[in-house]
């Protein structure tokens, strides 16, 4: 079995089975603090997901894409919790 092999057939799937796990605990959360968790959980998922894109193509561009993504997702996961704790303070 080769590393393409090993990487279509158990990481894949994995990956695409959690998204469909975090899409529900982002409809079905009862609170803004779980969407969030889920939205920064669902970039993460995709960081993972152009990360093995990247290796199984011999690109390393899409690293530098999974790399900005992450910057991004941090960026806006810390907009979310600073907005969230300043709505709590009211």
């Amino acid at each position: 079995m080769t590393l393409d092999n090993y990487l279509y057939y158990i990481i894949l799937p994995v990956l695409s089975l959690s998204i469909l796990l975090v899409f529900l605990r982002f409809f079905r959360g009862p609170s803004i603090s779980d969407r969030v968790i889920a939205v920064d959980l669902l970039v993460t998922i995709g960081i993972g997901i152009i990360a093995i894109y990247s290796i199984l193509t011999h690109q390393p561009t899409f690293l530098d894409i999974a790399l900005i993504l992450a910057l991004i997702g941090f960026l806006a996961t810390v907009a979310y919790s600073y907005y969230i704790q300043k709505r709590k303070n009211r």
